[in-house]
């Protein structure tokens, strides 16, 4: 449930901070509170254009090293353009067929990079087709107004000009249920510029997937598929 705290800020350069806190069973917190995401839909025209994304990020990327994803979980702007680079030392092929952006990069070898434009709204589950371990998330939205949370649960958006926006919600772990209960419509003032402790109630258990056949995995021998 979002809280609407008031410390207070500047009128037209807002920083709207929260936690969020993930359960399992009602009773113990997940040790690592990090990768929620949190984001702010204008529901009024703003006095003025939405600012850019400031953030002193690297590009947008996400590398394949060490059998896996870094980032895990990274959120773009519609339309942003991710890069995918090999930087292990053998074959990727990296898929998303199922929600958000669909896609197939194909087999490519180490030092090679594909693009993908995320050019639709949505949640896109990022998978290798030789590696099952391997898995991230990219989250295209339709504001610059988004974080991620830390390893503590909490995150900071800045640059929000007052007005009236809906707010999700996403977590990994999260039940559904739990994240359709936390999008609702808020009103971000200088009074009123905190979302206070989100709680949610988190799943154990990792949802197995399959390859990009609809298949489950071949066991790989040997274990990996180095070129010459």
């Amino acid at each position: 449930m979002f809280l609407l705290l008031a410390p207070t800020c500047l009128a037209q350069d807002l920083t709207v901070t929260g936690r969020i806190e993930l359960n399992q069973n009602g009773k113990v917190r997940l040790h690592d509170q990090s990768n929620s995401v949190v984001w702010l839909t204008p529901l009024t025209p703003l006095e003025n254009d939405p600012p850019a994304k400031t953030d002193d990020h690297p590009p947008l990327q996400l590398v394949q090293k060490n059998k896996s994803f870094e980032p895990h979980v990274l959120v773009v702007p519609v339309g942003a353009a991710v890069r995918f680079p090999n930087r292990d030392p053998w074959f990727h092929n990296v898929f998303s067929l199922f929600d958000g952006k669909r896609f197939d990069l194909g087999l490519y070898e180490a030092g090679e990079s594909r693009i993908v434009h995320f050019d639709r709204q949505g949640i896109s589950y990022i998978f290798c087709n030789i590696h099952p371990q391997m898995s991230a998330v990219v989250i295209a939205v339709k504001t610059p107004y988004y974080a991620k949370s830390d390893r503590d649960g909490n995150f900071t958006i800045a640059h929000v000009p007052p007005g009236r926006y809906t707010a999700h919600v996403w977590s990994e772990h999260a039940l559904p249920e739990a994240l359709q209960s936390e999008t609702r419509d808020i009103t971000i003032s200088e009074n009123n510029h905190s979302l206070g402790e989100i709680r949610m109630s988190a799943s154990g258990e990792t949802t197995a997937h399959k390859n990009k056949y609809g298949r489950d995995y071949d066991r790989q021998e040997p274990p990996d598929p180095a070129y010459r």
